[in-house]
């Protein structure tokens, strides 16, 4: 007999997710997670949903790649005439997931949302290969276009206007830093008892508050 949707369940249980494991800074938490999703060579780890919402709150969501982390925030880039980009814009809050399923984790990601700087967005931008730069001017991201067409064709060109020189990057493209409040870690724990921490930052000093929540 098929199964259907309703019917499809998995039983966590490799790890588990314990307060005195933790570090107390959740940066450092989340590059040992994420080095152990490198050594597990998990396809694509730094793979994470960006979910933004309009300034009356119409939410949307993708997918994009992580490209840095550290103790100031998480970076991805994008066009900033896409649909992120100008939801960010007016309502500069934004929230990051990671699952790793390989490993039955999630992270979850609160918080504010600002532009990296010039220098930043340019060092990237120049470590990309040729044609990633060219496809960063060949498309208006999250426009209607005509057709398959009429984007490569668009590529054609560049490729060939910039044969023999260098690629600037767009002033419409760049990083974007997400800021974060809250962090929370997840790991899939048998019969849905699953472990959640979460980490929310204080104001105050700067420092984080861990908390146990109910899965």
């Amino acid at each position: 007999m098929d199964k259907t949707i309703s019917d499809l369940r998995k039983d966590y249980t490799l790890q588990s997710l314990s307060e005195k494991d933790v570090d107390s800074n959740p940066f450092i938490q989340f590059k040992q997670w994420f080095d152990q999703a490198l050594a597990a060579q998990l396809p694509e780890p730094n793979a994470m949903t960006v979910a933004t919402a309009t300034l009356d709150g119409k939410p949307s969501a993708r997918i994009v790649l992580l490209k840095g982390f550290d103790q100031r925030g998480f970076v991805f880039y994008t066009n900033y005439n896409s649909q992120k980009g100008q939801e960010l814009a007016e309502n500069p809050q934004g929230s990051l997931v990671f699952w790793w399923a390989e490993l039955e984790r999630q992270v979850r990601i609160c918080g504010s949302v600002e532009k990296v700087s010039e220098k930043e967005s340019d060092e990237y931008f120049y470590s990309r290969p040729l044609n990633s730069r060219l496809g960063a001017w060949a498309s208006d991201q999250s426009q209607v276009i005509e057709s398959r067409e009429m984007l490569e064709q668009r590529m054609q060109e560049l490729q060939i206007q910039y044969q023999n020189q260098d690629v600037k990057r767009p002033p419409h493209w760049g990083g974007l830093r997400v800021i974060p409040t809250e962090i929370e870690f997840w790991q899939g724990r048998s019969n849905r008892l699953h472990d959640r921490l979460l980490y929310t930052r204080l104001l105050d000093d700067g420092s984080w508050k861990i908390q146990r929540l109910s899965p």
